[in-house]
């Protein structure tokens, strides 16, 4: 009985150490990303994509960068494709 329950406890423990791995990696990505964007003044192409909507009214403005997204998603998907093979 005694076993059997320490080896549970080293179990959830693994669980817990890989969960805590997992948050430290996608806080350093966040990270990155957020100071890449700080110091990144305007890319040019960001934004300003043909397939972006934007529609102006007189008080209203809505923007839809749907091209840039699809590129965007495009990429990402790609590197961890590349990223999951290794």
């Amino acid at each position: 009985m005694i076993a059997r329950a320490l080896k549970r406890e080293l179990n959830t423990l693994t669980h817990m150490q890989a969960l805590g791995k997992t948050l430290i990696i996608i806080g350093l990505v966040m990270a990155a990303a957020g100071v890449a964007l700080y110091f990144m003044r305007q890319a040019p192409f960001l934004g300003r994509l043909p397939g972006d909507v934007i529609i102006q009214k007189k008080n209203f403005t809505f923007y839809f960068p749907l091209a840039t997204s699809l590129l965007l998603s495009l990429i990402l998907s790609l590197l961890f494709y590349l990223f999951k093979r290794h």
